[in-house]
């Protein structure tokens, strides 16, 4: 049995004073008590984003306080210390360092993907800090606009502020995912959060998507959001991690900086960084390698220039000593400099309330139903609004019709309130009818005013059956919602900035201490493929795993251009402006020999850096070849390149061409191959590569075949006549692009006679009423069409005469190729 608690003693009567009252507390429970409180209020308050719109509650505040202040894009900065004044007094309870260092960060480009505000003076770097919050100036993004539009339509619900003498909204409406678009990073008690961002126009089309498909699984989402978009560049390495934390809101991911290796002098060469991992600066890389250096972790180094500038952007030239290989260099700055670095995802935000670990999928539901809840409770409050004003614009018509009446009840009345009264019983009215008319103006009487409140009735009756018809259907307010997302990904869209490839992280390899570096991929044996539709990988070949046609068709395996090189061989990108632009194929997907997908390749253009979206990459060549390079241009020029020769640049001119001429396609062509012209007429030229003399680089070629007025070179191929196919597909110019699938045809090779260099050539299609141009055309074996998308497309039957019309296409075709195998 459980003994009584010993008696308290007494305190004494001078600790005792009147009108107060001592309780003892436990320290272990009083403890335990603040430190919850502490924790809530971190974790909801401070440090973890809501999932709705992504914004902690101090992000929030700021963009409603400069929302209230008007600052908007239209209109002047502000001292940045005005801002954290207003939002400090009014909303945050907190100090003003943590105000404008939230400022501070929406402001930077280098931070968030898409910036919210627009600042004015030095708000940081990536190694420094910003200046005092008295020295800048901030205004509104048309960004943070889209995050707060519809505030005043009810959309949100409003809470107290921290005195509650205001209000606050509780999440704003977030016209865009901001959470996923620009990332969130914050400690709380017990958990942390730390997201990557995306491409704004990626996640909409995943939103839009996820709206249309609500059983959408991850894979499919995965299609369009394949991985995070880091605003600094740089390349993501390792797509493993990135699925799981898509899967199940937890991964990690290795990030590389965007390097070529160029000749710094002629006798020189050096590593050259244009864009480095997400928050890593240039200074904290040039200390690493300084370090490394001193230490004799890093060889080979000769010194380090920060040649950065707001003109041309991030440039670290990294010098190599002459004996060292550029390549083992790199492998070791990626090994022990933040040239390489990890980045975590550990998606946790506030659900309901509550934090939760979100996936991709859940995080674009969670928003998905926001916006929905936002777009029905705007669409409610308009409805209401304009129900309001047609009561009121009925009245008005009413009194318009019998002013005199109106006039005259007025008129007879001793008083307000008894004029309210009669007009309500004789022209039975509602009290706001009566009252609204009451305040009628005299200006208001004329005939012009009926005919303008009619109107406005019959547009209001309009707008609210629309207003009820959009309410009565959910799948109407969907269908808003996704449009509404489209609008905000075309206005605040950019292309992708980070490539994501497969190759393996080199610091993810354990090494002995000590041990020299060895580089992570070897020189072996490879192809290289590029698909009409611009992907390109290194294909691996050895004794063992031999090339093999894959036995399941893919997207993108339409062949453009296919070269034979080693991993770290030089090979050549041919431009269609006549350029050439040298690339190691060391950092393209490496694909097995035994399952190839172009599909899983990167996209070449951004693997080597071309900037113009109007520059296309035509061919992939090896300079070192002994076989010439042939080349045909739009204007009907053809020249073949001789072999060796070619500068060690990075980028020069491969042919001369003339103002508004490009490349139309470059092969290698010996003197017994096949050169072949199609023109847009449907014309078709070939005749032997030896009436082609090889020429230098800067050589301006000569004439390849003479074209018809207004017509232009659509094809041109390098073929053995003996297996050649041709591929034409005619349609009309007046058509809008992508609607009018045409016709093709697939005719042998040796239907076409052989004609003289710089002559018209032959027939290659009929043209049918209603057509006046071949939109495509392809020579080559075993022919391959793909849509826009890489989606393979299904081509009539070979054997067709070389003048025939063809047959239908069921789908548009984009582009043919040679298939793989």
């Amino acid at each position: 049995m459980t003994p009584p608690p010993a008696p308290r003693s007494p305190q004494p009567d001078l600790d005792e004073t009147p009108g107060e009252r001592i309780d003892d507390v436990d320290l272990a429970d009083e403890m335990q008590g603040s430190f919850l409180e502490y924790a809530y209020s971190v974790i909801y308050s401070r440090a973890l984003p809501d999932a709705r719109d992504g914004l902690k509650p101090v992000q929030r505040r700021i963009l409603y306080m400069m929302s209230e202040m008007g600052l908007r894009p239209d209109r002047g900065h502000v001292k940045s210390a005005r801002v954290v004044g207003e939002v400090m007094g009014k909303l945050h309870p907190h100090g003003d360092g943590a105000i404008y260092d939230a400022l501070v960060r929406m402001a930077q480009d280098f931070t968030l993907r898409v910036p919210l505000i627009d600042g004015h003076g030095n708000f940081g770097s990536l190694d420094d800090g910003p200046a005092a919050s008295r020295y800048t100036e901030a205004r509104m993004r048309a960004a943070a606009l889209a995050m707060v539009d519809d505030l005043d339509e009810d959309v949100v619900d409003f809470i107290p502020n921290y005195d509650n003498q205001l209000v606050q909204p509780a999440v704003l409406p977030a016209a865009f995912p901001s959470l996923l678009v620009n990332g969130a990073s914050g400690i709380a008690v017990g958990m942390a959060t730390n997201m990557a961002p995306h491409n704004l126009i990626e996640v909409a089309s995943a939103a839009r998507h996820l709206i249309e498909n609500p059983q959408a699984t991850l894979e499919e989402l995965m299609a369009f959001v394949p991985g995070p978009d880091l605003p600094t560049g740089g390349t993501i390495i390792g797509l493993d991690g990135i699925k799981d934390a898509y899967a199940t809101g937890r991964g990690s991911f290795k990030t590389r900086a965007k390097v070529s290796i160029e000749p710094v002098t002629a006798r020189k060469t050096g590593i050259v960084v244009t864009e480095l991992p997400y928050l890593v600066g240039p200074e904290k890389v040039i200390e690493k390698i300084k370090d490394g250096v001193q230490s004799k972790k890093l060889a080979g180094i000769s010194d380090v220039t920060d040649l950065t500038d707001r003109k041309n952007g991030l440039r670290l030239v990294i010098g190599v000593k002459t004996g060292f290989s550029p390549e083992a260099v790199l492998e070791q700055l990626y090994r022990y400099t933040p040239l390489e670095d990890g980045f975590s995802i550990n998606a946790v935000a506030l659900v309901e309330g509550r934090p939760q670990t979100l996936g991709l999928r859940e995080l674009l539901q969670v928003y998905v139903d926001h916006r929905i809840e936002v777009v029905t409770r705007r669409s409610r409050y308009r409805l209401a609004r304009r129900r309001e004003r047609l009561h009121l614009v009925e009245g008005l018509l009413i009194a318009i019709l019998d002013i005199d009446e109106v006039i005259q009840v007025i008129r007879a009345s001793d008083d307000a309130e008894q004029a309210r009264a009669r007009l309500m019983d004789v022209f039975d009215l509602s009290q706001l009818q009566s009252d609204y008319i009451l305040e009628l103006r005299l200006r208001r009487l004329t005939k012009f005013s009926r005919i303008e409140l009619e109107a406005e009735r019959d547009q209001l009756l309009a707008e609210i059956a629309t207003l009820e018809t959009l309410l009565a259907d959910p799948s109407r307010v969907r269908t808003v919602v996704g449009d509404e997302l489209d609008a905000v990904a075309d206005r605040f869209g950019t292309p992708r900035r980070t490539l994501l490839t497969e190759a393996n992280p080199s610091i993810a390899a354990p090494r002995s201490r000590g041990a020299a570096p060895v580089l992570e991929i070897a020189d072996t044996p490879c192809r290289v493929l590029l698909s009409t539709t611009g992907r390109a990988v290194r294909v691996e070949l050895s004794d063992e795993s031999p090339l093999v046609a894959p036995a399941r068709r893919s997207k993108h395996d339409a062949i453009l251009s296919a070269v034979d090189s080693t991993a770290r061989g030089d090979l050549a990108a041919i431009t269609s402006r006549g350029r050439f632009v040298r690339f190691t194929p060391v950092g393209l997907p490496g694909v097995p020999a035994n399952s190839l997908q172009l599909g899983a390749g990167a996209r070449l253009r951004d693997y080597i850096g071309l900037t113009d979206a109007r520059e296309r990459i035509i061919a992939i060549v090896d300079p070192a070849s002994s076989t010439p390079l042939a080349l045909g241009t739009r204007d009907g020029t053809v020249k073949r390149v001789s072999p060796g020769g070619w500068p060690a640049r990075p980028d020069g001119e491969v042919i001369g061409l003339r103002a508004g001429d490009e490349v139309v396609a470059a092969s290698p062509a010996p003197d017994d191959a096949e050169l072949v012209f199609v023109t847009s007429d449907a014309q078709l030229l070939h005749f032997g590569a030896d009436q082609v003399r090889p020429q230098g680089l800067p050589a301006g070629g000569m004439a390849g075949i003479k074209l018809g007025a207004g017509a232009g070179v659509i094809c041109f191929g390098v073929v053995d006549p003996a297996t050649a196919e041709v591929v034409t597909v005619s349609g009309s110019t007046q058509t809008i692009a992508g609607t009018d699938p045409g016709r093709a045809k697939v005719s042998a090779f040796s239907e076409f006679p052989r004609k003289g260099r710089a002559t018209s050539g032959v027939r290659a299609h009929a043209l049918l009423k209603g057509e006046d141009a071949l939109q495509l055309a392809w020579v080559g074996t075993d022919p391959l069409a793909v849509g826009a998308d890489g989606s393979a497309r299904t081509l009539p039957a070979g054997g067709a005469k070389r003048d025939g019309s063809g047959a239908p296409l069921d789908t548009v075709v984009g582009s043919i190729g040679a298939r793989l195998s």
